[in-house]
């Protein structure tokens, strides 16, 4: 577990790299880590994750310009992540297979968080390793992962044509990756998961005026945490729901 949380602050690093840069079209390998501001390549030594953010005190160590405190905290929640997956599938090939997805998950969530935009660059390569990874992933198979991908996409491109301003066709497309990743049932779970919590934050930011009517919430964070738990999860929520009825 501490080889893959070290792992996880690791790739956080990378995917903070690709959080920056993906939404302004800029290459992910060129140019090197440099501060944003007086442009200098950031060393080597400055690049330990996590911890040079509080060596640093959060500045840039030549111009001293703040470092987004952004930056530790995707690296430390990355480290967590693969931490808690190699504890719940050990040396898998579901635990690869869930690392790749916790990968994009949180590249869409915080992008979408904090750009409103869920990028074609992202979910088009996400909707592919979906239908790869399908082949081997146990109890979904392809035509598993067709039918949750179709389910996932039917059900919010309809409110995408109905009100095309309150959703939109980048939410429609990381639908239908999140079907293709866990089924019919698991993208049923993400789905009304995320409507459920992100219809009750909105009801609340609006209650205490911390958004204002007609003001957009970004749907993409609370798809993206609803399509890991019901990776995770999503059989056995669905099979409790079915019981309450029984």
């Amino acid at each position: 577990m501490l080889f893959f949380a070290i792992a996880g602050l690791s790739v956080g690093s990378f995917l903070n790299l690709c959080i920056d840069r993906l939404p302004l079209s800029q290459s992910i390998i060129t140019p090197p880590s440099h501060c944003p501001v007086c442009q200098r390549r950031v060393p080597a030594y400055d690049l330990i994750p996590l911890f040079n953010y509080f060596w640093l005190r959060g500045q840039c160590r030549y111009c001293r310009a703040r470092i987004p405190v952004r930056l530790p905290v995707i690296e430390l929640a990355t480290g967590l992540t693969f931490a808690f997956l190699y504890w719940k599938f050990g040396t898998s090939h579901e635990l690869g297979m869930s690392l790749v997805y916790a990968c994009f998950m949180i590249v869409i969530f915080v992008i979408d968080l904090e750009h409103h935009l869920i990028l074609n660059k992202v979910v088009y390569p996400g909707i592919v390793v979906a239908f790869a990874f399908s082949f081997v992933w146990p109890e979904l198979g392809v035509l598993g992962a067709l039918i949750g991908g179709a389910v996932g996409f039917a059900f919010l491109f309809l409110p995408y044509l109905v009100y095309p301003r309150g959703m939109g066709m980048g939410d429609v497309k990381l639908a239908l990756m999140i079907g293709l990743m866990a089924g019919w049932r698991g993208a049923l779970v993400a789905l009304l998961m995320a409507a459920l919590v992100g219809g009750l934050l909105s009801l609340f930011l609006l209650l205490f005026r911390l958004k204002r009517r007609g003001e957009g919430i970004p749907f993409g964070p609370f798809l993206a945490v609803a399509a890991m738990v019901a990776l995770l999860w999503g059989e056995s929520i669905s099979d409790w729901y079915l019981d309450l009825f029984q």
